[in-house]
């Protein structure tokens, strides 16, 4: 994992989380969403920087008075899994949570989605609810929830 750092997200890097984005198989964010969270104040974003290009990014989102943040997006380029690179972008969204004071970060991950769920129960994550039909293209999906 030599040279891969991660840091906040920043406008400039809007196009290389929309690009990231066509690995995901459905529910692609769109550019006008991808340049909102990284402007809005209720959206915490972390990038994986390798070099001079992206291999990752991470959108954490929180709600005014609400006691959870909810992990939005999570992904690391083929090429660079592996490396930890998805644990160490996880811990950021839960360290960002815990100094604002959250109960409990959660997600949502597709159901065909092993390795990510491997991922989130080996950091702690457990399923609390079962989504019928929760993707485009009519996948299944599961919340996990992480206590802080």
């Amino acid at each position: 994992m030599s040279g891969a750092r991660i840091r906040r997200g920043a406008p400039r890097d809007a196009a290389a989380i929309l690009s990231m984005e066509a690995h995901f198989p459905s529910d692609r964010m769109s550019a006008r969403s991808v340049r909102h969270f990284l402007r809005a104040p209720s959206a915490h974003v972390w990038v994986v920087e390798s070099g001079d290009h992206l291999s990752g990014s991470l959108i954490l989102l929180t709600r005014r008075g609400g006691r959870s943040a909810r992990i939005y997006s999570v992904i690391v380029l083929p090429e660079m899994r592996g490396q930890g690179l998805a644990a160490r972008l996880v811990a950021e969204a839960e360290a960002e949570a815990r100094r604002l004071n959250l109960e409990a970060v959660t997600l949502e991950v597709r159901r065909d989605n092993v390795p990510a769920q491997a991922l989130y129960r080996k950091l702690g994550y457990v399923e609390v609810r079962t989504l019928p039909g929760f993707y485009d293209d009519g996948a299944d999906g599961l919340r996990l929830r992480k206590a802080l």
